[in-house]
């Protein structure tokens, strides 16, 4: 292993332009995916706290006795997707009403607004299937005159968030071809330059592993170099666009460091591709 680790670094120093050229490259590739990434975990963070805020509002019937609402709290509460149950009074309602709908506070009397249970649901209990269970659940309590969670805004929420996922996993795995394909054809000139060596290496009895050990070494490194590179053009534009235009979220240190892992693994797989296939014809 550490013939090989030698070897590698030497290719490095053998050819320093072929070399950095694949680490640019790889890092480019990686950078339009980490911007991609970037934009997706901002997107993801901002669904998220709109998310938030879903809640299902049941109205509740006029002279509705304030213990049948309290054990209708009590028995909702204990639903394993509901978070809290907060009762509103009619007077707690207008209050709300004026506040949000500040132009119309004129139109809001005490008597207009019912009084309401809002229920706010635990994360991970907040799609469309699951609303909609919940809220026809809390439908059958006799008092309850009607329910409102605003279906179609929940069903769009959901939807952008599935979008947003299904996008940033085509596009990350677009980019790892490309990434990958970029360190074979890097690896595979590193081979054909080194055809000489390798076949006298062969005749005196080196095996498969050895002849491999080093050029998988050198993708490993190139996919490393390429992701902390990629990172730190992705930093930079993260901070000139919080600076300049909208404050941004960065990578928290587990996603970036895994950002740098898969470099490494891209660079091992587009080294393993091309190394086997170009050995069989030196």
């Amino acid at each position: 292993m550490r013939l090989a680790l030698r070897e590698a670094f030497a290719a490095f120093r053998r050819a320093p332009l072929l070399s950095m050229l694949g680490v640019i490259t790889i890092a480019f590739s990686l950078f339009a995916f980490g911007l991609f990434a970037l934009v997706a975990v901002n997107i993801r963070q901002a669904l998220l706290s709109v998310e938030e805020r879903v809640e299902i509002r049941a109205f509740v019937g006029e002279g509705t006795s304030v213990e049948a609402i309290a054990a209708a709290m009590g028995d909702i509460g204990s639903f394993p997707e509901v978070a809290q149950v907060v009762y509103v009074t009619p007077q707690e309602a207008l209050v709300r009403a004026r506040r949000e709908l500040g132009e119309f506070s004129d139109v809001f009397e005490s008597a207009f607004l019912p009084a309401s249970m809002d229920i706010r649901l635990r994360p991970g209990f907040r799609d469309p299937q699951t609303v909609r269970a919940v809220s026809a659940r809390v439908r059958t309590y006799e008092f309850v005159d009607d329910v409102r969670y605003g279906q179609e805004w929940v069903q769009k929420l959901y939807d952008l968030r599935t979008l947003a996922t299904m996008a940033g996993t085509g596009l990350g795995i677009a980019f790892a071809a490309v990434a990958v394909i970029i360190i074979g054809a890097t690896i595979r000139t590193a081979v054909l330059a080194r055809s000489r060596e390798i076949s006298i290496m062969r005749l005196v009895g080196a095996t498969d592993w050895f002849v491999r050990a080093p050029f998988l070494i050198e993708g490993v490194l190139k996919g490393v170099f390429g992701g902390l590179l990629a990172l730190g053009l992705t930093w930079l534009a993260h901070r000139a666009i919080s600076q300049n235009f909208i404050a941004t979220t960065f990578f928290e240190r587990e996603i970036a460091i895994a950002g740098v892992l898969a470099g490494a693994l891209i660079g091992f797989l587009g080294s393993l591709l091309s190394v086997g296939r170009h050995l069989r014809r030196v």
